[in-house]
């Protein structure tokens, strides 16, 4: 397996004026553009030329061997089916970066996976286009199918639970990216408080919430530059020479984060996509419960002067 690196040669956050050049240039590099939001809402409005794949986002997969071989079946499938050959550049994108808990992330991660060769993300997502005052369409685009490349060979950024489970307690860095309800064990997911059936985090886990790796824009929320990625895993006592494992509750949310650190600089990123929908299930996996509060030792009394 290869790992991915990522260059300002390669970089895969797209501007929307740089999306629009790209699209205008697709006789000579095809573009396949991914709208990632529900039907109803792509049918309201999307950017020109984008064909709609929910999937992206709702899809809950497990790290099993058979989980990871349905995994990729399905997405070949559904990638196939929207015009992806292996020629094409996929450019995913949501409505914010802030509010679809990572779903054009989640898109990216999935294509990085499977070997894809060229994949972006449109840096604050159809908010930002919009506030470019580019073209809108309520047209449904049908697209051409293909034949999704099965051949690639998948990257090495993909973990299971036994990965994770052998990472414990070593200087790995199980980096969580919940919400910070799920991280304070409140809630087990942001589908409702008992979606999953415990609630925690894994043991020893650090935590930056996802939403720290985006800052506000006049187009929306966008990633932060790469010197402010480190910065803020630098709080977190994260470097880019660490090893980390990223989790969140199915592989979104740690997708985004995937990507910050990716453009930052961190050379060795995986994720644990199961994350804690797969986690929780398996009740013989350890967990942290209650607050995750720092424990100061007592500091010894003070002898009164004779």
């Amino acid at each position: 397996m290869s790992t991915v690196t990522a260059s300002a040669s390669d970089a895969v956050l797209i501007s929307p004026t740089q999306l629009q050049a790209l699209q205008a240039l697709q006789a000579a590099e095809p573009v396949v553009l991914i709208d990632t939001r529900d039907a109803d809402t792509y049918a309201l409005g999307h950017i020109p030329g984008a064909v709609n794949l929910r999937e992206t986002f709702t899809y809950l997969a497990t790290s099993t061997p058979q989980g990871l071989q349905e995994l990729k079946d399905t997405f070949a499938a559904h990638l196939g089916a929207i015009g992806l050959s292996g020629a094409e550049t996929a450019v995913f994108y949501e409505d914010a970066l802030n509010s679809g808990y990572g779903q054009s992330c989640r898109g990216y991660y999935l294509l990085t996976w499977l070997g894809y060769p060229r994949v972006k993300v449109l840096n604050g997502g159809y908010s930002a286009w919009k506030a470019a005052e580019l073209p809108i369409s309520t047209e449904a685009v049908v697209p051409t199918p293909a034949i999704f490349p099965t051949q690639l060979t998948t990257t090495d950024v993909m973990l299971t639970k036994e990965d994770v489970i052998e990472a414990l307690g070593t200087d790995t860095v199980l980096l969580d990216v919940r919400d910070v309800d799920e991280w304070i064990g409140d809630s087990s997911s942001p589908y409702g408080k008992d979606f999953a059936p415990r609630k925690g985090r894994l043991p020893g886990a650090k935590w930056l919430e996802w939403y720290r790796f985006m800052k506000p824009s006049p187009q929306g929320p966008v990633f932060k530059s790469p010197d402010e990625v480190r910065a803020e895993c630098a709080t977190a006592g994260i470097s880019p020479a660490d090893t980390v494992y990223l989790y969140c509750f199915k592989g979104a949310r740690a997708s985004n984060t995937f990507l910050a650190l990716k453009q930052a600089g961190f050379a060795d990123v995986r994720m644990y996509f199961g994350s804690w929908n797969e986690w929780s299930r398996d009740d013989k996996l350890p967990i942290e419960s209650g607050l995750p509060l720092v424990k100061f030792p007592k500091k010894p009394a003070l002898a009164l002067a004779a």
